[in-house]
């Protein structure tokens, strides 16, 4: 199976309500869409969000890294050669970890159809099912309580919280969405680098002073900051997940290393793809560091990448998937079956999707 072609497209498909955190507000998933295809007809995709808040990589950037450098080297080459493509896709430009993720997961996506089986098994097989969180925006109170309840009633049992905007309106929003859904509900606060270290200590203490249960914070300070976070990871009694400060291998095993935090978020996004993901797992596994699996605003290509790795390996233990429940429209076929909060594995090889409506050039 010889990589003859590495087109690119694009998809916009808008959001069910806009998606605001406190680094951007997005009304519309505007992504990079990638199909690879090979000498006997096969074709895997991929897909790239820009994110340039987080990631850094534009529009424009992504497609050039793609056009310009990743496809011309990795043309002609056969697919079972898993280890060499990575090697050029990885070496031949630096950064540009979103275009390196689109290409390395329809890269992944063809190699599963060489085994003839579904990525996730090729990956591990771990499980068959994963449960989701859901995103509830950064707004008023009432709005927020309100996107709250009405998830709770689609089924979901895990809500994801964006705050960061202000401290003390932070800890009502929590707070009132507590009180709204009850205790049973968990409750995932993520801040998107919105605190300084010791807001943010202040702000997470006084909330488990409330009693308000949180099962992690995420990301409460920024990025860079690691000494700041593992000042609020050694102060408070609730779980510190390190999001946008990893980022690599590298990152991860500084983290752990430092005890800068206690969870690890991976995003194919940010390490650049399935490949070094893995590198992540394996080091966090080994310290017996527990692992969630997020997305960017990705549609359905790429959160069936994240999907299938989740399922693959056991030291992810939390999904943050749910970036298709936040579309208003679903226009791939096949693939992992999202429901509601539970996201089915299939028995199709590769990704499982054998559709997307876009125009290759």
């Amino acid at each position: 199976m010889k990589i003859t072609k590495i087109d690119t497209a694009e998809i916009s498909i808008p959001l069910v309500t806009p998606f605001k955190t406190a680094l951007r507000t997005v009304d519309s998933v505007n992504d990079v869409v990638v199909r690879i295809t090979t000498e006997d007809g096969q074709v895997g995709f991929g897909e790239a969000p820009p994110t340039a808040v987080i990631t850094g990589d534009t529009r424009g950037s992504i497609l050039c890294a793609i056009e310009d450098f990743i496809a011309p080297n990795l043309i002609g080459m056969e697919i079972e050669d898993l280890d060499g493509i990575m090697g050029r896709l990885h070496g031949c430009i630096l950064k540009n970890t979103s275009a390196k993720a689109a290409v390395d997961m329809a890269v992944y996506d063809l190699f599963a159809k060489s085994c003839n089986k579904p990525l996730y098994k090729v990956l591990g097989g771990r499980k068959k099912e994963i449960e989701t969180d859901l995103t509830i925006s950064v707004n008023g109170v009432e709005e927020m309580v309100a996107d709250s309840l009405k998830a709770v009633s689609q089924g979901f049992n895990i809500l994801k919280i964006k705050v960061g905007k202000d401290g003390a309106g932070d800890v009502e929003r929590i707070r009132a969405i507590r009180q709204a859904v009850g205790p049973d509900v968990k409750l995932r606060v993520d801040a998107n680098q919105g605190w300084s270290p010791k807001e943010a200590v202040r702000i997470i203490r006084t909330m488990e002073d409330m009693g308000i249960g949180m099962d992690l914070v995420e990301q409460p300070v920024r990025a860079h900051d690691f000494e700041g976070m593992k000042f609020v990871t050694g102060q408070v009694d609730t779980p510190i997940l390190a999001d946008e400060s990893v980022f690599s291998a590298e990152d991860a095993i500084r983290i752990i290393q430092e005890r800068a935090a206690d969870l690890i978020n991976i995003k194919l996004m940010k390490t650049g793809g399935i490949h070094e993901a893995l590198k992540v797992c394996a080091i966090a596994e080994s310290f017996g560091v527990e692992c969630m699996i997020g997305c960017m605003l990705e549609s359905k290509i790429a959160v069936s990448a994240a999907a299938h790795l989740a399922a693959g390996k056991g030291i992810i233990t939390r999904a943050d998937l749910d970036g298709p429940s936040l579309c208003k429209e679903d226009p791939y076929t096949g693939g992992p079956v999202f429901e509601g909060p539970r996201i089915l594995m299939g028995e199709d090889a590769g990704l499982g999707i054998t559709r997307v409506p876009v125009f290759f050039d």
